[in-house]
């Protein structure tokens, strides 16, 4: 079993940055693939990134590539999302999640645990 508690939403305007951060209980957070998922209003809850247990692999969408940074700490067992130039199309509540994978799942089906979401909201 896994508890993911994130931290770290709020409000800025356009071009600023936050990091999120995702602390996980647990004693096997090291061994879980870790994804950031976000959803915006009347939408789905879609991929953001993802980092490998090791966090010797990422993956991104193509819409945050060059702006949002996923890492993990494995000793905090924490994972965090720095998220860079925010643009008002951001706004969402973020979700982190963990998958028991080896490898980097972009898809939620493949995530068994989930946090409560934290809201950001990014005005223009």
């Amino acid at each position: 079993q896994v508890q993911l508690v994130e931290s770290g939403g709020g409000l800025v305007q356009a071009g600023g940055s936050l990091r999120l951060s995702c602390t996980a209980s647990g004693r096997t957070f090291s061994t879980y693939a870790m994804g950031w998922f976000r959803q915006a209003p009347g939408k789905e809850r879609d991929f953001v990134a993802a980092i490998r247990w090791s966090g010797g692999s990422t993956n991104y969408v193509d819409s945050v590539k060059g702006r949002f940074t996923i890492s993990r700490d494995n000793a905090k067992n924490t994972v965090y999302l720095q998220m860079n130039n925010l643009k008002p199309e951001d706004t969402a509540v973020y979700y982190c999640a963990a998958a028991p994978s080896g490898f980097v799942p972009t898809t939620r089906y493949e995530y068994n645990y989930w946090g409560q979401g934290t809201q950001v909201t990014v005005s223009s």
